[in-house]
């Protein structure tokens, strides 16, 4: 994974109402307008906030097969993948680092 791509979704991440949107969307895709007022977020707000999240990867929207005015929302699920990959390979540094320090401190402690 480029490290612009992780960039941008944490850096989407970042932003309480974006994350906010992401726990929506986890539950079930939703239009804009639902966003906006779980959220209680003007409706021009919500859309600067779907663009931010929608360049990053997160997120994709399709037409309502009804109506193509109308867009739903929902999470992608390669990004969550790809930071996941991510977290994993920083927890099993720390794993590793702590595990050296712990049999460190225990060869001293019998010393």
């Amino acid at each position: 994974m480029a490290d612009s791509t992780l960039d941008d979704m944490f850096a989407a991440l970042a932003d309480p109402a974006r994350r906010g949107v992401v726990d929506l969307l986890r539950k079930k895709p939703r239009r804009a307008g639902e966003l906006a007022a779980a959220l209680s977020i003007s409706p021009a707000r919500m859309s600067q906030h779907l663009r931010v999240l929608r360049t990053s990867g997160l997120i994709e929207d399709d037409d309502v097969e009804s109506d193509a005015r109308v867009r739903l929302y929902r999470l992608r699920h390669e990004p969550f993948s790809e930071i996941r990959g991510w977290l994993d390979e920083v927890e099993m540094f720390w794993a590793s680092e702590l595990a050296a320090f712990k049999a460190h401190a225990e060869r001293k402690g019998k010393k």
